[in-house]
């Protein structure tokens, strides 16, 4: 903890903080998470190390990236990058007491960071379980950071269903609901939420009650979105918040909508540009390379993306 010096708390769970610190060493903004592993039974023990070992793994340009963790007394300490530009949340709150909807291309290039990202996560087998405005972060410079694998899940199999009930409850998807097993498609109903609220400004699924919320996801359809928007986003709303978890599309088929497709090498370029050390960016093409890798472009299509392996 001599490395860090405490700026701020930003966040309170049942176990722990997050807390905004400052590097001794570089003297940047970090966000340390301290979980209280004493209080912890086995199972608990062990999903505070999964996330650990889950964000270890992720290098994505969209994903926080991980810096290191270590035990002070009796604290799981890990520290990751900050996101310097807020959470969608307090966004979405924000433009909603401004009274006007976001801008579709705004919209979209926030969708389609999502996208990537969770198409890097699935692609590790692993679920995030807890997708919500929440864990997606901001940059000062506008890039999304999908954050909080707290409750991830890496899968054993690829098409393996998890059994756990988990998650928040307006991003919930009907499978959970009705306690069913449930995969990656269930995260694709939970980005489908985002996209909505994004969207619209208000939750897809709206109660006050436990019960009530439960029964609208299962059985009511979410109000219409406002036809500022195109007809591409309404039929990709649609297909995200299916309730048949088997017609729901998989991230890779999401992003290979020609909408969404087509914006992909100017989005990257964009990143780039818009990176706080595009030079580090250059040094390091895995990271870019990461977002290529996952997805299919022919070569014709290619425009500087390289193909697949």
């Amino acid at each position: 903890m001599e490395k860090y010096r405490k700026v701020k708390v930003v966040g309170k769970g049942n176990f722990g903080h997050a807390i905004l610190v400052q590097s001794n060493v570089d003297h940047k903004l970090y966000i340390m998470k301290t979980i209280d592993v004493s209080k912890m039974d086995k199972k608990q023990k062990e999903e505070a190390l999964t996330e650990v070992h889950v964000l270890k793994s992720m290098r994505h340009p969209y994903i926080v990236t991980y810096r290191e963790s270590f035990m002070e007394k009796r604290c799981l300490c890990i520290v990751m990058d900050y996101a310097d530009g807020g959470d969608m949340y307090n966004k979405i709150a924000a433009q909603k007491k401004a009274g006007k909807l976001f801008d579709e291309n705004q919209v979209v290039d926030w969708f389609l960071q999502i996208a990537l990202a969770i198409k890097h996560i699935h692609s590790k087998r692993i679920l995030h379980r807890d997708l919500k405005t929440q864990n997606i972060f901001l940059t000062s410079q506008g890039d999304i950071k999908i954050g909080d694998f707290g409750i991830a899940r890496v899968l054993q199999h690829t098409y393996d269903c998890a059994k756990t009930a988990i998650g928040t409850p307006y991003y919930l998807s009907p499978e959970i609901c009705q306690e069913k097993p449930y995969n990656q498609k269930s995260d694709i109903w939970s980005i489908g939420c985002i996209l909505y609220e994004m969207l619209t400004l208000k939750h897809a699924f709206d109660s006050n009650s436990m019960k009530g919320l439960v029964l609208k996801i299962l059985r009511s359809n979410y109000p219409p979105i406002s036809n500022c928007y195109s007809d591409d986003v309404k039929s990709l709303i649609d297909d995200l918040l299916c309730k048949d978890p088997a017609k729901r599309p998989s991230i890779q088929k999401v992003i290979e909508r020609p909408f969404l497709k087509n914006r992909i090498t100017e989005l990257i370029a964009r990143t780039a540009a818009r990176h706080e050390n595009a030079s580090k960016l250059v040094k390091q093409p895995h990271q870019i390379e990461e977002i290529k890798s996952n997805v299919k472009v022919t070569e014709k299509e290619n425009k500087g993306i390289v193909q697949q392996k």
